[in-house]
């Protein structure tokens, strides 16, 4: 029961049938519990996802993880320790490019063809530097070293060794292509005489004779290095001067920790400053999801139109699947209670849109929970022409931030819920990547890290997660009648339910509820009965 007197309501609708997977498109592997909720305190939905449910409007379901075909298991960002990957991060500069500029990426849809090219003109600086160094070893000249090889292996349908292209480390590539000394070598490597003309070379004539300018390696240049060595000495060097320069200015010098690393926070990357006058204005408002509201009822029309156009566009939807009264369905009609508390955030509990206005139109709109313990997604849309700007990425990145900053006014509000994490299936494992993260166990309901489970769910897509056998559901379910039922307008426990309804068939399925939401929740969430 709410903190103002309020009860949840659910009716139980049970999990016997099979339906359509959405991942794997298996037609009756998707087996999941299900209940109508009414209304519902924002305590007990948060009670109720770290037991593994989740809500689509007002249906909250719980998958029957050990039978059903793709498993879905709840995961959670520890917002505060999070710190954004590189890929992360080079989603964030392209926002902010985009917003100072307007330049828009450039979107590969051939298949990974787009991908593959990316990687051959990445490691061109490298293939130069490649050939420079075997042929120093090998005494040739400098017509051994004719043209691209790397691309010829390509064009002669050759496979390259496998190759993420999110974990290449495009700092070192980037540093070793503008860097003066590769530029040098990558010049004195280009020839237009094929290798198969290269003529042998004597070596008496070329053991003490220095090669003509542009003509092979210079001996008196140094020897090519790494660029991650060159990265280490300049960063010791900074490190010596800032000390140095410490020392000049005070008479006792204290180690100064300003001289280790300090990585960037998310916000930094986020607020990177824009110049005065960019070319692109973005502002993110926060609204609640209510038609008494004005800010939600003014752009509601807006909203719903971007959701159409963004359902049928990317997800194929037809028009009538995704109608203003679907809309309205699925991402207004919350069962949630607004609430606020003293010790909570200033905006309150509840449902919200974060919608992303861009120079005056909304673009994106994320639709967000706000619980005690957390933010939860539930969903995005956004216009389909701005997704190669990574929008599902940088607002997954905008809600963590605005989950830090929740934090500072509610301090027990700390994590970000993603929904579902589904191993099974490789599309989904992204949520993965926002790091710290946790898996709920689906039958201990304790949270363990995702390093930990990512093997077990390699061997087997159902996994306990929780390695302690001996381990079990701390809110298991003791005693059924003291559950709470909604009978004739009459709130009573179970117990006293049963005795009114002598003979009733309905024990099981109220057994089965409460033991899905376990003894705290069935003793505050009222279960409807006719």
């Amino acid at each position: 029961m709410a903190a103002g007197g309020s009860y949840s309501i659910v009716e139980y609708f049970g999990g016997d049938d099979g339906y359509r997977c959405g991942y794997c498109k298996h037609e009756k592997g998707n087996f999941s519990h299900g209940m109508w909720s009414h209304t519902m305190t924002v305590q007990d939905y948060q009670d109720l996802i770290d037991r593994g449910w989740r809500r689509s409007g007002k249906y909250v379901y719980k998958p029957t993880m050990n039978i059903t075909c793709c498993p879905q298991y709840t995961i959670r960002c520890h917002a505060l320790n999070f710190h954004p990957s590189k890929t992360h991060k080079k989603t964030l500069k392209r926002m902010n490019k985009f917003l100072s500029t307007g330049e828009m990426p450039v979107e590969q849809n051939d298949g990974g063809q787009g991908v593959l090219e990316e990687i051959r003109g990445r490691l061109k600086p490298l293939s130069s530097i490649l050939q420079r160094t075997v042929a120093i070893a090998a005494g040739k000249t400098q017509s051994f070293l004719s043209g691209e090889p790397m691309d010829s292996v390509h064009e002669e349908g050759v496979r390259p060794p496998p190759q993420d292209p999110l974990k290449i480390d495009h700092t070192d590539e980037e540093d070793i292509a503008t860097s003066p000394d590769t530029e040098a070598d990558t010049r004195s490597t280009t020839s237009t005489t094929p290798r198969e003309d290269a003529a042998p070379v004597p070596e008496d004539k070329t053991s003490n004779v220095a090669p003509k300018p542009g003509k092979g390696a210079d001996p008196n240049r140094p020897l090519c290095r790494k660029a991650k060595d060159i990265r280490k000495e300049r960063r010791l060097q900074k490190e010596q001067q800032k000390q140095q320069e410490g020392t000049s200015t005070s008479p006792n010098p204290t180690p100064s920790k300003s001289a280790s690393y300090q990585p960037k926070l998310l916000e930094e990357f986020i607020l990177e400053s824009l110049p005065n006058d960019p070319l692109h204005r973005l502002e993110v408002r926060l609204v609640p999801v209510s038609f008494e509201d004005p800010g939600f009822l003014a752009s509601y029309e807006q909203s719903a139109a971007l959701y159409a156009c963004y359902q049928m566009t990317i997800h194929s939807d037809s028009m009538y699947e995704c109608r203003e009264s679907e809309f309205k369905r699925f991402l207004c009609d919350s069962p949630l209670e607004a609430e606020s508390a003293p010790d909570g955030p200033d905006v309150g509990y509840g449902s919200f849109h974060q919608q992303y206005w861009l120079d005056g139109r909304i673009v994106a709109v994320g639709v967000l929970d706000i619980l005690p313990f957390c933010v939860s997604s539930v969903y995005l849309y956004y216009h389909p022409d701005f997704s190669s700007l990574s929008l599902g990425t940088y607002s997954a990145l905008r809600e963590i931030a605005f989950t830090r900053q929740l934090q500072k006014q509610s301090p027990k509000l700390a994590y970000y819920y993603l929904g579902f994490y589904v191993h099974s299936c490789p599309k989904m494992r992204y949520k993965g990547q926002y790091r710290p993260s946790d898996l709920l166990c689906p039958e201990t309901y304790v949270w363990l890290p995702i390093e930990r489970c990512i093997p077990c769910l390699d061997i087997s897509a159902y996994s306990r997660l929780n390695e302690d056998d001996k381990a079990g559901d701390a809110h298991a379910l003791k005693d059924l009648g003291r559950a709470l039922v909604l009978h004739r307008r009459t709130v009573m426990p179970y117990a006293a339910y049963a005795q009114k309804r002598k003979g009733s068939n309905d024990e099981k399925e109220i057994e089965q509820y409460a033991s899905l939401v376990g003894q705290m929740c069935a003793e505050r969430i009222l279960l409807y009965r006719a």
